[in-house]
């Protein structure tokens, strides 16, 4: 597996290739649909998606409502999310016309795909991939078979278009190396049929949640895209700080304030620093009130725009979005079949 910094390392080349030739990348990337995606999903990834467009790049994004349940007993909302994100990608600016936007179990073509990329893989090699500890660890209950295969699920997601090039941050590289795994080995074994993906690292740091710890939909410390001024204003208002009257920017020992303060410092691009100095002893009353303002005004434009569509605008793309990402992968799953010998002429 390819270091981390050798990996950053080759950012500037690969962001130049795609810059110059941007016909010969295919994105493949999205979440699960556990909630409302919040400002972290915007600033960590949804932006760099709208970019890779604008440049021409052909992209898909998978709502991946099946791995829902991946970690948790059933997929609560999960038809309400699924929407609710579909109206902040549109929002956003992602072009259903160039962008393809649809869901995990719409396309079952995709997820056949995953019994032959299973054999390509051993029982030790998912039990060390680093993410299945980590959200295993998360979760507090036994290991699912779901939960194991779910660096080959997402495999399949990536290799279904022939997807290249992966968005990811540094704890997901482990997928994109182990989708790249998967496509050499099937090429070895098989014959040439999938490219080895790339990651494309962005280069936004992390956004902590309102109380310092990582942004999460099931600690109640997001901003979500689609919330209102007034329940942005509650939110903050609520969240956490400390005693101390003088504000500083200590991730460590002031996990509330600092929160904050990166929230405001990623919508008004300023350090945090900066921000800290200016309100001085003004107190955390004073933080909250600057945070709510940057944060409504930087929101403002994609909730006038999500404000102009409609759960009909939802419905129509994911129909769309669905059938022809159904199409892309009824074609690669033939070629797979095929190189498999598995595909069987019709008797005339």
């Amino acid at each position: 597996m390819a270091s981390f910094a050798a990996t950053v390392n080759r950012m500037p080349e690969l962001r130049a290739s795609i810059a110059e030739h941007p016909q010969r990348f295919r994105v493949l990337t999205g979440e699960r649909p556990t909630g409302r995606l919040h400002l972290g999903h915007y600033l960590g990834t949804i932006r760099e998606r709208v970019r890779l467009q604008a440049q021409g790049v052909e992209t898909f994004v998978v709502l991946a409502d099946y791995q829902v349940i991946a970690d948790r007993d059933m997929a609560r909302n999960i038809r309400e999310n699924v929407y609710e994100a579909v109206l902040d990608y549109l929002a956003a600016g992602l072009d259903p016309r160039r962008t393809t936007i649809f869901t995990h179990s719409a396309v079952p073509a995709l997820n056949q795909l995953l019994l032959p990329f299973l054999s390509l893989v051993t029982e030790a090699e998912l039990h060390r991939n680093p993410t299945v500890k980590a959200e295993l660890a998360a979760s507090g209950r036994a290991l699912s078979g779901l939960l194991l295969t779910y660096p080959v699920h997402q495999a399949a997601d990536i290799l279904f278009c022939k997807g290249n090039l992966v968005p990811v941050g540094k704890d997901n590289l482990p997928h994109v190396e182990a989708a790249r795994m998967i496509a050499r080995r099937f090429n070895e074994r098989y014959g040439k049929v999938f490219p080895e993906p790339e990651p494309l690292v962005t280069d936004t740091p992390e956004l902590p949640g309102l109380d310092g710890r990582k942004m999460s939909k099931s600690y109640g410390n997001a901003i979500a895209l689609g919330m209102s001024d007034d329940e942005t204003a509650d939110i903050i208002r609520r969240a956490r700080t400390d005693s101390e009257r003088t504000i500083t920017y200590d991730p460590i020992n002031r996990p509330g304030v600092s929160g904050l303060l990166a929230t405001a410092s990623a919508c008004l691009d300023r350090a945090p620093e900066d921000i800290a100095s200016e309100i001085g002893q003004k107190g955390s009353g004073a933080l909250k009130a600057l945070t709510t303002t940057a944060v409504n005004e930087f929101l403002r434009r994609h909730r006038e725009r999500r404000a102009s569509l409609d759960r009909g605008d939802a419905v129509a793309l994911l129909c769309e979005g669905n059938a022809r990402a159904a199409a892309v992968a009824e074609g690669t799953l033939n070629e797979v079949r095929e190189r498999m010998g598995m595909l069987y002429d019709s008797l005339l």
